[in-house]
């Protein structure tokens, strides 16, 4: 007995690399870019995805179908009366697809287990649903990205370091694995070399030091200060101005959390990372709104000071992160 005819597929996840690389095999797969259309679900209309999906195709025996983030904006808080009947249109006419039609939803999200859609794909015989979460492991992530994709071998430490700083951004991890792979040429990919070509590790360490600041941990904090000067010779004015950015993330966070924010909406109301909200969150316990305004009037003193000569850079920032882990 022949098998039906998968109609329509949902893929879904916050593993946004793996993802957009499935939705390349299903363009490579259909071959056909004549056949081919691709929707941003948050201005295309159900009408009009529909019937894109539904035309004959031309000339091939199937119309691939593209469509990003459509269902997440029709089962959206405040999708409205429209939003509903917009999202009944769809369910209704997805058990009906015509034979050709290969219909895929791109969430870049967990969908939950009670969303009509995933439900629907997961019932119907025409439905297919696949899942891709970040993994929790980044740095086994990198270690095998770093071998299986590109024959390359790194050090446990390299791939630690960099996992430390792109968190679980695949697409982030692979690009800078790209740019180590062709410097190392061939040897294996080292700490040194992840310091010196990922402009984002000082963030990262910084990130660090704040910590062990909230926590009183000065000797911490003054370690990481020191190794950020001396051994990975950034420039004092850059590291102060990546300082006063935490701090400055802080107090915003603080005063949003204050104003009843909500954790999940974070990082877009801040316009930061996922993984740098859920950090300054947890950091952000460890002061109140004026002790960060306090902070933030310091930080703004040592920087006149800085800038008009009365002291060192190196001296002022050692003062600083000394006095604030205090």
């Amino acid at each position: 007995m022949t098998k039906a005819a998968k109609t329509f597929y949902l893929l879904h996840g916050d593993d946004d690399f793996s993802l957009e690389q499935e939705v390349t095999h299903l363009r490579v797969k259909m071959g056909d870019e004549m056949n081919t259309s691709e929707f941003d679900g948050q201005s295309a209309s159900v009408p009009e995805v529909l019937n894109a999906v539904s035309s004959y195709p031309f000339l091939a025996d199937k119309r691939l179908v593209i469509v990003k983030g459509l269902l997440t904006h029709l089962t959206r808080k405040g999708a409205g009366e429209a939003g509903k009947k917009a999202a009944d249109q769809l369910a209704e006419a997805l058990p009906n697809l015509p034979e050709w039609a290969r219909l895929v939803f791109v969430e870049r999200q967990l969908l939950p287990e009670t969303n009509r859609f995933l439900k629907l794909a997961n019932e119907l015989p025409g439905g297919y649903v696949r899942t891709f979460a970040a993994p929790k492991d980044a740095t086994g992530w990198i270690l095998k990205q770093a071998k299986d994709t590109y024959g390359m071998e790194i050090h446990p430490a390299a791939a630690t370091a960099l996992a430390a700083v792109t968190q679980h951004d695949l697409r982030r991890a692979d690009n800078e694995l790209v740019k180590l792979a062709s410097y190392a040429e061939g040897r294996a990919i080292t700490e040194d070399d992840v310091a010196l070509l990922t402009p984002y590790v000082a963030e990262a360490r910084v990130f660090d030091m704040v910590d062990a600041m909230v926590a009183g941990r000065a000797r911490t904090a003054l370690n990481t200060l020191h190794q950020l000067l001396n051994e990975q010779d950034e420039d004092p004015f850059r590291l102060y101005g990546m300082i006063v950015r935490q701090f400055r993330l802080l107090l915003l966070t603080r005063e949003y959390l204050a104003a009843g924010g909500s954790p999940r909406d974070m990082a877009s109301a801040l316009g930061i990372k996922p993984f740098e909200a859920d950090k300054l969150s947890r950091l952000g316990r460890g002061f109140s709104v004026e002790q960060l305004e306090g902070i933030y009037r310091t930080l703004l003193d040592t920087d006149i000071r800085m800038k008009t000569g009365r002291i060192e850079p190196a001296l002022a920032l050692d003062l600083l992160v000394a006095g604030l882990a205090k």
